[in-house]
């Protein structure tokens, strides 16, 4: 049947219209006409493939964002420092000057290396050139000795630099004359070297068969010749600085008061143990050793004021006179 098919309870049903073709859904070319593949299904775009970052890769892009990002703060703060100096009129930041402190540290080291070198420059002048060089010698201390042993025994040459002098080899030269104790020897600028000796004072004198022997209190025998008058004689067996018994007797004649030592005549030391002094007026002191030789001495001292022959004073504790 052409018409409308009833249905089933004899009413007619609606016909079927054809569904109005949307154009934005299915668009035609410029002149209307339809695509023929207008019905069929779009191709799926193609996806890009997901990059995966691992932890490694992670940290790297975090540190270079935060690298990126302090530049960026820095380039900030210090265009902002340049515009406010530009408003205040500033010039760019200057270097800092020198502090006080290392200025002077600089003077004083500059000054230094100046008085270094002009201190071995003077130096070099003075030990290699005549401008201060011994012109006199001058002789102090001499008695006994004279001027001529002291020059001959210096052996300096006049003219010489006092810097190429040696001082202390010159005195010892000087001290190895027999009447000399000691020598000191010195530069006195600008052209003088002074020569000071000690000569050695005679103690006791002892004869020998050459004539009389001069001991000072070191027991040296620097001298043969006449003894001062009154100086005591020494009887000991080998006299000399290594002498025990010769020791012990110098020892008591350097400890006795000067009023005492004028009247000693003869000291005698057999041993050390038993030194004995005679006196001028023939008077005995018994000594004993050399212990306590500074009291043996304050109480011979007293004794000799008491008439008697023999003056022991060999125990200190209880002296007698007889």
């Amino acid at each position: 049947m052409n018409g409308p098919e009833a249905g089933e309870d004899g009413v007619e049903a609606p016909p079927i219209l054809p569904k109005p073709t949307d154009a934005r859904e299915n668009p035609g070319d410029d002149d209307g006409t339809a695509d023929p593949d207008d019905g069929a299904p779009a191709a799926p775009e193609a996806e890009a493939p997901e990059v995966v970052e691992g932890p490694r890769m992670r940290e790297r892009r975090e540190r270079a964002e935060r690298r990126a990002a302090q530049l960026r703060a820095t380039a900030i703060e210090e265009a902002r420092r340049e515009a406010k100096r530009r408003v205040r009129g500033e010039a760019t930041e200057a270097p800092k000057p020198l502090g006080k402190r290392t200025v002077r540290g600089l003077r004083l080291f500059i000054w230094l290396i100046v008085l270094v070198i002009i201190s071995v420059g003077l130096g070099l002048i003075l030990y290699f050139t005549p401008v201060m060089s011994a012109r006199s010698l001058v002789i102090t201390g001499i008695g006994a000795v004279t001027r001529e042993e002291v020059v001959d025994a210096a052996k300096v040459q006049l003219g010489t630099p006092l810097l190429q002098i040696n001082t202390d080899q010159v005195a010892d030269r000087v001290a190895g004359i027999r009447r000399v104790a000691s020598a000191r020897v010195q530069r006195e600028y600008p052209s003088t070297l002074r020569i000071t000796i000690v000569e050695r004072i005679p103690i006791v004198v002892k004869d020998y068969p050459d004539g009389p022997h001069l001991f000072d209190k070191d027991g040296v025998d620097f001298a043969t010749a006449p003894p001062p008058p009154g100086l005591p004689y020494i009887d000991v067996d080998k006299p000399g600085p290594s002498d025990p018994p010769t020791r012990a007797a110098l020892e008591v004649m350097t400890a006795l008061r000067p009023e005492v030592v004028g009247q000693v005549s003869r000291v005698a030391a057999p041993s050390v143990a038993s030194v004995t002094l005679t006196l001028t007026d023939g008077r005995t002191v018994v000594w004993g050793t050399t212990d306590r030789t500074e009291e043996k001495a304050e109480k011979l001292a007293a004794l000799l004021t008491q008439p008697g022959k023999v003056y022991d004073v060999s125990s200190p504790d209880l002296p007698t006179v007889k």
